[in-house]
């Protein structure tokens, strides 16, 4: 018994030294510095955009401000400074790998090819590209799409996804590169291209925030799926674990209700998709 007894009272040490260990990774970088580095796209409504106030906001800022908060919580910091640095498509995943943000907070699409160079948290939303037209263009499909300019954003999911279903349909256009969400309004403002392809949600923000919104329309047609999730340096299972939890336990109260509402309240009540996705990437404590 007594041999019992002290055997426990070893294991019960060895479980204290390990809960109090030193973090490391990604934590001990913020513990030490008490500032967390958070990266934000300025044109990706109503996920990661510059508000108003110049500041950042939407439903990816929010998830992310909530992260911080619950890393503060964790590593007992009285204050933790959160500092946002923005972002854009080409220098994204080189922010996560070199440092210079620790947490993506954008509309970025979880992929094999990218887990080669960061890690993900669990998904955060899902979605489908779509194409955002010149009612003058005639498109109202792909299959329309035959001669036309169409702009694009060059390294994403949408161009790939695009090109693969373009060739499947035989179908030739011509790709306009544009250098973010707000050129590529631009150009379908201007008329140098006739559509530009990205996510639906993201379409639906930037035709109602267009000068000629009435002049606009939104395909309904799908042509690739998009799982978004927030990058991070890969092989930092800690802070990825800090992560997950934080959103683990949004998706299982009603925080991500007064989110989803925040940002999405005017579309409607959330896709079957997106229900569905709640519900099966939320990871039990």
């Amino acid at each position: 018994m007594r041999r019992f007894v002290m055997a426990m009272v070893a294991l019960a040490c060895v479980a204290t030294s390990a809960s109090a260990a030193e973090p490391t990774g990604t934590l001990k970088k913020i513990k030490q510095s008490k500032t967390i580095v958070l990266g934000y796209r300025d044109s990706s409504w109503p996920f990661s955009f510059s508000g108003p106030d110049g500041k950042p906001a939407g439903y990816s800022v929010d998830l992310c401000t909530r992260i911080a908060d619950a890393v503060e919580k964790e590593l007992a910091l009285g204050e933790l400074k959160r500092r946002w640095v923005k972002v854009t498509p080409e220098n994204r995943l080189r922010s996560v790998v070199d440092g210079t943000i620790d947490l993506e907070c954008g509309s970025t699409t979880a992929t094999l090819s990218r887990q080669e160079k960061v890690d993900f948290t669990i998904t955060t939303f899902v979605d489908g590209g779509s194409l955002l037209v010149a009612d003058a263009s005639g498109i109202r499909e792909l299959k329309d799409l035959t001669g036309k300019r169409i702009g694009i954003v060059p390294g994403t999911t949408t161009e790939t996804a695009l090109a693969a279903e373009l060739r499947k349909a035989v179908i030739t256009v011509q790709m306009v590169a544009v250098k973010d969400h707000a050129d590529g309004l631009a150009a379908l403002e201007a008329g140098t291209v006739d559509a530009y392809a990205s996510d639906r949600v993201i379409l639906i923000g930037l035709g109602r925030g267009s000068k000629d919104a009435s002049k606009l329309s939104l395909s309904t047609q799908l042509f690739s799926h998009e799982p978004y999730a927030f990058m991070l340096r890969r092989g930092d299972a800690d802070f990825r674990l800090s992560a997950n939890r934080a959103l683990s336990r949004i998706y299982r109260s009603e925080d991500i209700v007064r989110i989803y509402d925040k940002w999405f309240g005017e579309f409607g009540r959330p896709s079957i998709a997106l229900q569905l996705m709640y519900a099966i990437t939320v990871v039990p404590e």
